[in-house]
C-alpha cells in the first residue's frame, strides 16, 4: 500500500508480506531480522542468496556497510520509519537511510539498483557473517565496474 511521503516510497510498514507470490518465494527463503543499534528501526527480510558485496567506495568503506540487495517485495519495515533520516550525495539517486537517534546505517536504495532494498548485512540480528560468501566490488571505480555488481546480483527484481 502506498504511503504518502514515505521515505520508502511504495512500501507501508507491515508484520507480514502482503502477496501471495511472495509468501511462495519466502518459503525458499531464510527470514532474517535485523535493525539499528538503538532498536528504534527494525526490519524484516526474506533472502534467497548468500552472497554479499564489500565495496571499497567512499562512503561504503567509511560504513563498514556489507551489501545484501534483496527486491523490495522480500523487505518489510517493521518500525521506525519516524526514526530514517535519508543522506544522499553526487548524482543523489541512492537513498542512505540512517537511524536520527544511533546513527546506524541498516539499508538503503542504491542506485545501482533503484527498485531494491541494499541490507547492510552487519545489521542483521545475531551472528550471521559466516553464513554469507563475501565478494569484493570496485565501487571506488562504481561507473566502470556497475555491470560487475548487476551480473553478480542477477537483477533479482
Amino acid at each position: 500500500m502506498p504511503v504518502a511521503g514515505s521515505p520508502l516510497g511504495e512500501r507501508k510498514p507491515a508484520l507480514l508480506f502482503s502477496s501471495l507470490e511472495v509468501m511462495t518465494a519466502i518459503t525458499q527463503a531464510k527470514i532474517y531480522g535485523g535493525g539499528c543499534h538503538c532498536g528504534a528501526i527494525r526490519f524484516q527480510v526474506a533472502i534467497e542468496h548468500d552472497q554479499a558485496l564489500d565495496c571499497n567506495c567512499s562512503i561504503c568503506q567509511k560504513k563498514g556497510f556489507l551489501h545484501l540487495i534483496v527486491p523490495s517485495a522480500q523487505f518489510t519495515l517493521l518500525s521506525g520509519e519516524d526514526f530514517l533520516s535519508t543522506y544522499t550525495f553526487n548524482t543523489h539517486r541512492a537513498q542512505h537511510y540512517f537511524c536520527r537517534v544511533c546513527g546506524i546505517h541498516p539499508f538503503y536504495r542504491p542506485r545501482s539498483h533503484p527498485d531494491a532494498i541494499d541490507i547492510n548485512l552487519r545489521c542483521l540480528d545475531g551472528n550471521v557473517l559466516g553464513d554469507f560468501q563475501i565478494q569484493f566490488f570496485d565501487g571506488a571505480n562504481w561507473e566502470d565496474n556497475i555491470e560487475k555488481i548487476r551480473a553478480i546480483d542477477g537483477k533479482r527484481e
